[in-house]
């Protein structure tokens, strides 16, 4: 049983992690053979995938069990290995591996030397039995943090890949800015009526801001699961326009006091206590509904969720604030 992950082993080589009892076969078997050589190694461990060597015990691909278990006796295994094979070299460490398990989803990896020689293999536990143990959440969650950022830097190594992943979400801060600008030139007269309403823009968005940044990052966190169901959906989404509206009423309540005791402007007071109070719950619930509808068509909300969120968030706040502006004091 491989020793349980602790984020001071995440720097260990790989190697003080392998098993070695797993199951070679070779690549001028047959199936026939291929399964009595299984039969006769009397491996004790799990057995997940058959790797196949060749004569001087180089890696040449791995067989599916079930290839290995339908396909007729006489079958070559050179036929039906699968040669595209995701390993890991011997200098790699226990994050290297945690976060291979992270980007091809696989349950052990082949651990090679320089000339591809398989020295050992790597199971999946030695990532899930540590996130698994509730007794140690917090420990994990930190792990988990680790792996996130080490293979993020890995997904952006190349300049023009970032650039390209990134750029197209950054649209949507260009378009939400443009929007807001467009409201602003709508609502002018309102401006130049009551100056003071200008004044506390920048506290209105940074509160409506903050609270569709903290309800996003609740939502990824909490719902990673691949199986997207509604119910947990809606669930959660009546759980956030709740806590949004309590947190919209709070922060309106303390905003519009101190803008009344400051100004000695009843109506401009209500005005930004209104607007903070549906901004802040609209907020809420744009943070939760982006990366659970990104998510649902099959995109990654890491990357696409914040720009896409705050660009809303921004339109919506603006367009409450004048709005009510307008009417209340226009």
């Amino acid at each position: 049983m491989v020793n349980l992950v602790s984020g001071d082993h995440l720097n260990d080589p790989v190697l003080a992690h392998v098993r070695t009892d797993f199951v070679r076969i070779s690549v001028k078997d047959s199936v026939e053979e291929a399964l009595s050589r299984v039969r006769q190694s009397r491996t004790e461990g799990r057995i997940v995938y058959f790797y196949v060597v060749d004569e001087a015990d180089r890696l040449q691909g791995v067989v599916p069990t079930r290839e290995l278990l339908l396909n007729p006796p006489r079958t070559p295994v050179a036929e039906i290995v699968e040669r595209r094979l995701v390993t890991l070299h011997e200098s790699a460490t226990l994050l290297d591996a945690c976060e291979s398990f992270i980007l091809h989803r696989l349950l052990a990896l082949p651990v090679v030397d320089k000339d591809r020689r398989i020295l050992g293999v790597v199971d999946v536990e030695v990532y899930t039995d540590e996130l698994s143990d509730l007794a140690h959440r917090q420990e994990s969650e930190h792990i988990f943090q680790l792996i996130g950022v080490h293979l993020t830097r890995v997904r952006q190594a190349s300049v023009s890949g970032a650039f390209r992943g990134r750029f197209p979400w950054l649209l949507c801060n260009i378009g939400g800015g443009l929007a807001c600008a467009f409201l602003g030139a709508i609502f002018a007269d309102v401006l130049d009526k009551v100056i003071v309403l200008a004044m506390f823009i920048p506290i209105v968005l940074a509160l409506a801001e903050s609270v569709s940044i903290q309800s996003l990052t609740l939502s990824i966190q909490l719902h990673e699961p691949r199986t997207f169901r509604w119910p947990d959906a809606l669930r959660l989404a009546g759980r956030e326009a709740t806590v949004g509206a309590l947190l919209g009423i709070a922060c309106g309540g303390l905003v519009g006091w101190v803008a009344w005791w400051w100004q000695q402007h009843l109506a401009v007071a209500l005005c930004i206590l209104l607007s903070i109070a549906l901004a802040v719950a609209t907020a809420a619930l744009f943070g939760l509904a982006v990366p659970v509808v990104l998510r649902a068509i099959q995109r990654d909300p890491r990357v696409a969720s914040g720009p896409i969120a705050l660009a809303m968030t921004d339109v919506a706040t603006l367009f409450y604030y004048f709005a009510l502006a307008a009417w209340m004091l226009g």
